[in-house]
């Protein structure tokens, strides 16, 4: 099994066992859902998910089985994972995380690897070249999941 790093437990909420995670995954959607399992911690303790929300800039998440704080303050700092075969992922679709190493190429010229990736301020950058670049779906044309290849175009104004 292959555990994605989707997040961490930055603190608990209220007296019922509810967990603030602060995350900047970009398949959210498809993580926090109601019956869905995340893994916590360097132990990677399999948790069920019983309910979701959003409060502010945070997921709020409450687990099956933890009913009070105090069982849930042991996972306080904790990252939070998934398993990569629940995410499904289409082919026109990938984790940035993946994109590391991948060619970049801009307008079919070959510009460079990505060697980072970020997220400042809920915008996403990779690093190309000792540059950071947005990662943007209007500057991607495709991915080549095959031969580890991202084409863009109209990014040499970035470069």
């Amino acid at each position: 099994m292959k555990y994605i790093y989707v997040g961490k437990i930055v603190n608990t909420h209220a007296l019922k066992g509810e967990v603030r995670i602060i995350s900047s995954f970009e398949y959210k959607d498809r993580v926090f859902n109601k019956d869905n399992y995340l893994y916590v911690g360097s132990t990677k303790d399999e948790l069920k998910i019983e309910s979701y929300r959003k409060h502010k800039q945070f997921d709020m998440v409450k687990f099956y089985g933890i009913d009070y704080i105090n069982d849930v303050l042991k996972y306080k700092g904790s990252n939070v994972y998934i398993n990569e075969d629940s995410l499904e992922l289409s082919d026109n679709e990938i984790l940035i995380s993946d994109l590391v190493n991948y060619e970049v190429y801009n307008d079919n010229k070959l510009v460079g690897k990505i060697t980072e990736y970020r997220s400042d301020n809920g915008n996403k950058l990779i690093k190309v070249n000792d540059k950071y670049i947005p990662y943007n779906d209007a500057f991607i044309e495709k991915y080549d999941k095959i031969n580890k290849r991202i084409y863009f175009h109209d990014i040499g104004v970035f470069l």
